[in-house]
């Protein structure tokens, strides 16, 4: 999980992020003090002398993390280009493989949270490759420089406290606790704070090991799934076929409509299907324009991105699930649709700033705030709001449109 929203600091951290905010934090000198006291903090917040010793008696300050933190790029790929990586034919069919392998372990699983196998492996694969790459740095070490740097202190003296209270429970000993840079663990690359208060110790050993126990880390997926909200027995994403004249200003996420309405717009099942006009609720996305493929997204969709504020890993993850249910692989629509580069959304960006909009940083990742932005101007230019951007859109917007 790479992108989510981090629980608040307990009071005691907040205190201590403000006695530390003079520490030298722009270099690793100042590190074995602020080290030191924050061992001293550990403690007074209950973890044992023995998980501290173990997990950061010798600990330095790793400046290749912050280098890493410091050089991430936005996300960038379309959504043709992620499912098509991602959602590739070989993870399809090892996800099946690995659904009956772990029948009876879903079935209880979905028995207990009511999250199906098919979203539990999408996520897997999308993750770690089904558990087969977690990552091996020190996660402590990575943390702990983290919680010292001046970037996100706050948030990952959290994950570093989360860490020490998942060695003194006894899940992992600081040796066993390895990832990726930033800190995640385990087959579904929890945070530290997330294996704390969301893992499951399914396999009954006494321990929530979400490194090594296939159950435990599958079970503990959907507990989190059930967390943001998930909604037992509910669809989360169908493919449909769009007509040409629909009101192209009403497909966004922020939009739910009953399928009634969607049925009498002329949106049908991506089979040619009639949609049931019933009161189920549904968004209209769109993640290549009118051009591309069309989806209803249903309210269970809405924990894709909970898991991942990037709409291409939400849509695809969704999709991937989809596949593992049965389903078909998706009409490409127009097919050839032109995708901005990085520094065109960046300029796009600057444009709609300079037109009021609120779009948030220039960075060049078509978010949710830059789409609804570009719905706007194409309503007010005239042109299919359909909240993809083009060039055309860009020329426009400079031209003074």
């Amino acid at each position: 999980m790479r992108v989510r929203l981090v629980a608040g600091v307990a009071a005691f951290l907040m205190l201590a992020a403000q006695g530390a905010s003079a520490a030298p934090c722009s270099s690793g000198a100042g590190f074995p003090a602020w080290l030191a006291e924050f061992k001293r903090e550990a403690a007074a917040d209950g973890i044992s002398a023995r998980t501290i010793s173990s997990a950061l008696d010798g600990v330095g300050y790793d400046g290749s993390v912050v280098k890493l933190d410091r050089g991430q790029g936005v996300f960038s790929q379309s959504f043709f280009q992620f499912s098509d990586r991602m959602v590739a034919k070989y993870r399809i069919e090892q996800g099946g493989a690995l659904i009956r392998k772990n029948r009876a372990v879903f079935d209880r699983i979905e028995q207990r949270f009511g999250v199906p196998a098919p979203i539990i492996v999408a996520f897997w694969g999308l993750e770690t490759d089904f558990g087969a790459n977690m990552g091996d740095k020190q996660t402590v070490r990575s943390v702990a420089t983290l919680a010292y740097d001046c970037r996100r202190p706050e948030m990952f003296r959290t994950q570093l406290v989360a860490a020490l209270k998942i060695i003194d429970r006894g899940d992992l000993t600081a040796q066993t606790m390895r990832g990726p840079w930033a800190g995640e663990l385990g087959q579904f690359q929890f945070l530290p704070d997330h294996y704390l208060n969301y893992g499951v110790d399914f396999d009954g050993d006494g321990r929530v090991d979400l490194l090594r126990s296939t159950p435990d880390a599958l079970a503990s997926a959907a507990n989190y799934i059930v967390s943001l909200g998930w909604k037992r027995g509910q669809p989360w994403l169908e493919e449909v076929k769009v007509p040409a004249n629909l009101p192209w200003e009403q497909a966004d996420l922020s939009i739910k409509l009953p399928r009634s309405q969607w049925a009498g717009w002329g949106v049908r099942r991506a089979g040619g299907g009639a949609l049931p006009a019933d009161g189920v609720g549904a968004s209209l996305l769109l993640p290549m324009g009118r051009n591309g493929p069309a989806f209803l997204a249903y309210p269970n969709f809405d924990i894709y991105t909970q898991w991942n504020q990037s709409l291409v890993y939400a849509t695809s993850a969704a999709y991937f699930a989809t596949r593992l249910n049965g389903a078909g692989a998706y009409s490409r629509g127009q097919g050839n649709i032109a995708v901005l580069s990085m520094a065109q959304v960046a300029e796009l960006q600057r444009l709609l700033n300079a037109r009021g909009h609120h779009v948030g940083g220039v960075d060049g990742k078509l978010g949710a705030a830059t789409r609804a932005a570009v719905r706007t101007e194409q309503q007010r230019l005239g042109l299919p709001a359909d909240s993809y951007p083009t060039a055309e859109l860009i020329a426009k917007l400079k031209t003074g449109g």
